[in-house]
């Protein structure tokens, strides 16, 4: 039956009823069940099933609370019922009583997750981003004294698990947001990781749970987070970056190598490019002066030096060639290892040169 619905203890024709047996007869799931019965013998018995409690209350008062056991309800025993006593039928005293049975064992598990993103910021990357949370957790009815006093005064649907699961969860969602938050933005972590800080960050939650709770006589038995999922979208970001810096860095790297292998042969190289895009392009003579400052002063040296040999040349009567003088092979082939070493060049060039060069021997 209802919580506060008609007695069912009352017959058709208004007479009363009264129970010899007091026990729990509602199904299962229950956080409350109120007995059909409200008129009893006083010689009745009260069974208490573990994990319960039962309340009596009469005129909206609490009047005795039975924890688990077997009990005998006479008068003499519980000197309460002397006062509820009402009805002398065939020698028979009976007292009317509503009787409560109060599930006291935990709960099932309640699942929650947070309905709206938490804003936190990342001290080591100094960027703002979201969280969201989700796990589950068990209650249990602790003073079922405070629970039905708290139900009858403020008519709160308790009966079952999921009304308490509704009553409670905007009250959870602001609570478990706001110890989230304070955590969080507190760390001096990166906060990519921070699934290694569950259990701690439960234990700090549970507090502010048993803070809503505990006026209704209820407590959080088990607080567990199952996740905290960090927004990654600015994370791929700063990914990014550093790949792309250490490509950079791996390229400079690279083009050092090749300087330290050529030496002045790669600024002659250099300066060699630079004149015969001078050849292509007449009248940009000017560019000559800031090529040789861009590539600092010895290149600039050799620029000016193979400038000057050229325009010689071009002005000086041709001469017979002389025959350049053959290098060293071996000299030329650690240059050529350095540089594939280096990753400047491919294997199959480096295979082919030296095939050239040792078919010379």
């Amino acid at each position: 039956m209802g919580l506060f619905g008609k007695n069912a203890g009352t017959g058709q024709d208004g007479s009363r009823h009264w129970a010899n047996v007091i026990k729990n007869s509602g199904p299962g799931g229950l956080l409350l069940w109120r007995q059909p019965e409200e008129d009893f013998n006083t010689n009745s018995t009260l069974v208490v099933m573990p994990g319960e409690s039962a309340v009596f209350v009469s005129q909206g008062k609490i009047e005795q609370v039975f924890e688990s056991g077997t009990y005998r309800l006479s008068t003499r025993n519980y000197p309460f019922i002397t006062r509820l006593c009402s009805v002398f039928t065939g020698g028979v005293s009976t007292f009317h009583c509503i009787v409560y049975f109060v599930r006291k064992s935990d709960s099932q598990e309640i699942r929650w997750g947070t309905a709206t993103p938490i804003q936190v910021r990342d001290k080591v990357w100094g960027i703002c981003t979201s969280a969201r949370a989700r796990g589950a957790y068990r209650v249990r009815i602790e003073n079922p004294t405070v629970f039905l006093e708290k139900l009858i005064g403020s008519n709160i649907p308790f009966q079952f698990q999921e009304q308490l699961e509704q009553y409670f969860s905007r009250e959870f969602q602001s609570r478990i947001k706001s110890a989230i938050s304070r955590f969080l933005n507190s760390r001096q972590e990166e906060l990519i990781g921070i699934d290694a800080f569950l259990d701690e960050l439960s234990g700090q939650i549970t507090p502010y749970i048993d803070e809503a709770l505990v006026e209704y006589g209820l407590k959080c038995v088990k607080f567990s987070l199952a996740g905290l999922d960090i927004d990654t979208g600015k994370y791929d970001a700063i990914d990014q970056s550093q790949i792309d810096s250490i490509r950079r860095e791996k390229l400079a790297r690279g083009d050092k190598a090749a300087m330290d292998v050529l030496g002045s042969d790669w600024n002659r190289q250099k300066a060699a490019d630079i004149l015969g895009d001078l050849a292509r392009n007449p009248g940009s003579a000017g560019t000559v002066a800031g090529a040789g400052i861009g590539m600092g002063m010895a290149a600039g040296n050799v620029l000016g030096s193979i400038a000057g040999q050229l325009f010689s040349a071009a002005s000086a009567p041709p001469e017979e060639p002389v025959p350049a003088a053959s290098a060293d092979p071996v000299e030329t082939l650690g240059k050529l290892k350095k540089l594939l070493d280096a990753g400047l060049i491919e294997q199959s060039e480096y295979d082919e040169k030296k095939k050239e060069i040792l078919s010379r021997l």
